[in-house]
């Protein structure tokens, strides 16, 4: 079975949407000779009129974007630093997010917002280093953090046939991953659906993005010592699949959230919360993320150092077992 990076798993899904639809186009700063590899080889592919490079005026863009939407097209617009959605926030949660809703539904705003390389980067610092997924879903965004090639694929395809606003984070820390696939049975995913990534009877571990496959290794390495671990990915962060993830931690009666954002008014916060309404549960559920108001160093120790890692979310694991 052939290998899929998740890069080109995202590369191929904005191809594919490209060919099967007309009113699909790209935008962003450097896009046309692919900065990021997200959009290598497009531009060859389907022309400058479909493949357009933008002025440095994110501002400018996003709100052009909206225009497009509204006048029936799709575009896809690629941020290759996250913190550039700090300077787009209101275009996207105040202007293209509230149309629909405002217009009761006779509008519609058919934009995705590709966020290439979300969080820590090796020496690119605390301007560069945001990972602001649960910024966007607070304000009632669907925002979607893919965990896998197949993931990507399927969830930036399904975002793109989206009639909504949809930003899709693609971690740094994800975008090396690599997976035997099917190349055949690729196909778009469902916004709100998670996934269980690995079956287990003793906690619950929720992840995000490229902390699944965090996840996923201490869950091996837990197994050694008879710990049985369910990882689940909620892949979409809103909307969350709130049925998926009670029947999860049901199963369980214990949890453990590891989530790189702040913990204060974090993701990790509002699972915790859901778990808290909807389940009954024989420990305290812990949260493993970033500290409140961290800024990632430039030196990459420092920079591992306030990221929410294996160590943590083992002891997490091990303080919910305690009285197992």
């Amino acid at each position: 079975m052939p290998k899929l990076s998740y890069l080109k798993a995202l590369n191929r899904a904005l191809a594919d949407s490209l060919d099967a639809d007309p009113d699909v186009f790209l935008l962003g700063e450097d896009i046309r000779v692919g900065a990021s590899n997200l959009t290598a080889g497009l531009l060859a592919r389907f022309g400058p009129e479909r493949v357009v490079d933008t002025p440095l005026s994110e501002q400018a863009f996003t709100n052009f974007a909206t225009g497009a939407a509204l006048a029936g097209l799709r575009p896809v617009i690629e941020f290759q630093i996250p913190s550039l959605l700090f300077l787009v926030f209101e275009q996207i949660a105040n202007q293209a997010h509230k149309f629909s809703l405002m217009t009761g539904g006779q509008c519609k705003v058919p934009v995705t917002y590709v966020v290439t390389g979300s969080g820590s980067r090796t020496g690119w610092a605390g301007q560069h280093s945001d990972h602001p997924y649960p910024l966007l879903a607070h304000v009632g965004v669907k925002t979607v953090v893919p965990a896998t090639p197949a993931d990507a694929y399927g969830l930036l395809l399904g975002a793109i046939r989206d009639d909504d606003p949809v930003v899709v984070f693609a971690p740094s820390g994800a975008l090396g991953v690599r997976d035997d696939v099917d190349y055949d049975a690729l196909a778009p995913v469902p916004l709100g659906v998670g996934r269980v990534a690995l079956s287990g009877i003793d906690v619950t571990v929720v992840a995000v993005g490229h902390l699944v496959q965090e996840a996923l290794v201490v869950a091996d390495e837990l197994a050694g010592r008879g710990v049985s671990v369910e990882v689940f990915d909620p892949r979409t962060v809103y909307p969350l699949d709130v049925e998926g993830l009670v029947a999860s931690v049901g199963k369980t009666r214990r949890l453990v959230v590891v989530d790189d954002s702040n913990r204060t008014s974090g993701f990790a916060a509002e699972v915790l919360a859901v778990v808290a309404e909807r389940c009954t549960l024989d420990a305290a559920p812990r949260r493993v993320t970033r500290p409140d108001g961290a800024v990632l160093p430039f030196a990459l120790a420092l920079d591992r150092a306030v990221q929410p890692g294996r160590d943590q979310l083992v002891a997490a694991i091990d303080a919910v077992l305690e009285d197992r």
